[in-house]
């Protein structure tokens, strides 16, 4: 089997981060170095540096239909998550929370420390045997707890299930919750036009649309304005103290531009990708499935398919001799009986512990050939009835 890559590697992994733009790059060349004024400096090197970072808001914000005034850039998509979470708790002096147990651990840690130190209490919300919200179940919770702070993700990081978050918003509006929904892995993979959304609070990061990595935003509801989370300045209209990442914003602006530009032929090519695997894999190992409803093209994500392959002999070292055979991906085993290693998106699934769980995703520039070679590996490791690897591996 040739490797048929850039580098003699194949990276699946663009859930995880995905590779910079040329474009981008090249966005942001003047900023690492003609252009190194401070914005907040009065002169006329740092009036340069603020007027990118204000073209750069108005390009995010014209892109998701919102006023500039509502887009704060972060370092990234869990600052901006805890900034949502921790600030409109404070804030408007919010005593409950509903989240679920199957979202990314920038929610949940946060919120689990909140209800640790006794400032809300926190209510999880159902979810079906595939990992989908029980939108009964939440209303439930709305009606017997009003006022409260909803966190559900659009799309699940490790499983890629969809949130229908238009419904989501709606229930919220009916009794007065406030609605964060943990969007980075679905910006610049979908439109959200946050004068339909609602929404009080999004997020997105860089470096999961082919951007740089260390820079992201929120957007705050100007119904919903928040104290600011990181005190010691006067940056970000006061909402976040620290010297912007000037570089990093130009390049999240022009990231974001790409992917709403390519976006219907990205999303096409996903989309192949992702059925030419599931369906080769289907083919060519007996016993695997699929986790959460990665397999499900209307109701997940494009970029995502979690495999979980039957127990074997491999089933400890799979990621390693994935690795060994150059091919990047991640995963991990649903967590045993007390244990605090392995994923709790899976274990919340119930999802066997003996299994191997790969979860590949994809991204603009993987080619039919990297799958074909990633599912030529796998086949190859599960080909004896011992499951032992393949010598040549």
């Amino acid at each position: 089997m040739t490797i048929p890559t850039l580098h003699d590697r194949v990276y699946l992994d663009n859930a995880a981060t995905t590779r910079i733009d040329p474009e981008v790059v090249e966005a942001m060349m003047p900023w690492l170095t003609q252009q190194f004024g401070n914005p907040s400096s009065i002169h006329g090197h740092g009036r340069v540096a603020k007027s990118a970072i204000e073209q750069a808001r108005k390009t995010v914000a014209s892109l998701l239909n919102t006023s500039p005034s509502e887009i704060f850039f972060t370092s990234g998509g869990t600052e901006a998550d805890n900034t949502a979470i921790l600030s409109s708790i404070e804030t408007h002096g919010l005593t409950h929370a509903v989240t679920s147990k199957l979202e990314h651990h920038a929610v949940l840690h946060t919120l689990e420390f909140l209800a640790k130190t006794g400032k809300i209490t926190l209510s999880f919300v159902d979810t079906d045997a595939k990992g989908h919200v029980d939108l009964a179940h939440l209303e439930t919770l709305l009606r017997t707890h009003p006022r409260t702070l909803v966190s559900l993700m659009h799309a699940n990081n490790e499983i890629g299930n969809i949130l229908d978050i238009q419904a989501v918003g709606e229930l919220c509006a009916q009794h007065d919750a406030i609605f964060h929904s943990d969007t980075v892995q679905t910006v610049g993979h979908f439109k959200h036009d946050l004068q339909q959304l609602k929404t009080h609070f999004i997020v997105g990061a860089a470096h999961k649309f082919h951007g740089p990595k260390g820079v992201g935003f929120l957007y705050v509801n100007n119904r919903q304005k928040i104290h600011p989370f990181i005190h010691g300045g006067a940056q970000e209209r006061n909402m976040r103290g620290g010297t912007e990442n000037v570089y990093g914003i130009v390049g999240l602006a022009k990231a974001l531009e790409i992917a709403y530009r390519d976006m219907d032929t990205n999303h096409a090519h996903l989309l192949r990708l992702k059925q030419r695997m599931k369906e080769q894999l289907l083919a060519r190992i007996e016993g695997v499935t699929f986790n959460g409803d990665s397999a499900n093209l209307e109701r997940s994500n494009a970029t995502v398919l979690n495999v979980s392959l039957p127990p074997s002999d491999v089933t400890d070292m799979l990621l390693f001799n994935l690795d060994i055979a150059k091919i990047s991906a991640s995963g991990g085993s649903a967590c045993s009986s007390g244990s605090e290693l392995g994923s709790h998106v899976l274990t919340a699934l119930n999802v066997s512990p003996d299994r191997a769980n790969v979860r590949f995703s994809f991204g603009k520039y993987n080619t039919e050939a990297e799958v074909d070679y990633a599912v030529d590996t796998l086949a190859a490791m599960y080909q004896s009835q011992t499951h032992k690897v393949v010598a040549a591996l």
